[in-house]
């Protein structure tokens, strides 16, 4: 198999086991050998070394994961905005349920839509840039990634009032699942959807405000930044990123 192939089988294979996450999944079944009595065999006569501490945070995951999975079954076939009419793919959301940072964009771009997960098109290895060079962090692990619109608008064009107000209370339960400690609002869009208002977003970038109890973080979108490609809004972004590790760390 050529390297090139492998690859594509690789990048299929991720983006699948992220999708089986997304649906609540939080493990991938595996024969065993069973006793008579139904017990693994591996397991007979041993101790639990699991502490109480882990099992409550994994019961606390495992309750996550499934509130995503019934915001995301509520969700359905959506056919509540326009936005279902040129569709490929929903694209709900990514990353993990547990985790203490979130990323709210704006809206899926075309390979969003062609594949159904946020954020994997030019801007979305941008933000990827921005996550685990400049922070840090591991994508998937540490975050998770959503949209306030889980249709891609046409010509990747804004959102309208309309179709936000369709898919806002999807998010709000998005995010009331997760229960971040931060959340990372992208762009104009993403910032005024979560306030409430119309947010100028390059007077406003690098200030906190609150989100249902959440700490929240204005900053630009990664598109603003591939367009706009200087050092100095490099910089900014980046600024805006150290105060949230910072928040995370308290």
């Amino acid at each position: 198999m050529s390297a090139t192939k492998q690859a594509a089988y690789l990048r299929k294979l991720k983006n699948y086991l992220i999708f089986l996450k997304d649906c609540g999944y939080s493990e991938v079944p595996q024969a065993i050998e069973l006793n008579p009595d139904f017990s693994s065999s591996s397991a007979i006569g041993k101790p639990s070394i699991i502490s109480t501490d882990s099992q409550t945070m994994a019961r606390s995951s495992r309750k996550k994961e499934e509130h995503l999975k019934e915001v995301r079954d509520e969700l359905g076939d959506c056919t509540r905005c326009k936005l279902c009419e040129d569709r490929k793919n929903i694209v709900f959301g990514s990353g993990n349920a547990n985790a203490d940072l979130v990323f709210v964009g704006e809206g899926p771009g075309a390979d969003e839509d062609e594949q159904g997960f946020p954020f994997i098109g030019r801007a979305g290895k941008k933000l990827t840039d921005i996550i685990e060079k400049g922070m840090g962090l591991n994508r998937e692990k540490d975050t998770y990634i959503c949209n306030i619109v889980k249709c891609r608008p046409p010509g990747n064009r804004d959102p309208e009032s309309e179709e936000i107000a369709a898919c806002k209370p999807f998010l709000e339960k998005q995010l009331k699942a997760i229960k971040p400690k931060v959340i990372v609002a992208l762009g104009k869009p993403a910032a005024s959807t979560l306030l409430g208002r119309t947010v100028p977003i390059t007077k406003e970038r690098g200030t906190w405000h609150e989100y249902q109890g959440i700490k929240l973080m204005l900053t630009f979108h990664p598109a603003y930044l591939l367009r706009f490609y200087t050092l100095e809004n490099r910089k900014m972004v980046m600024d805006d990123m150290n105060k949230v590790l910072a928040e995370l760390k308290r």
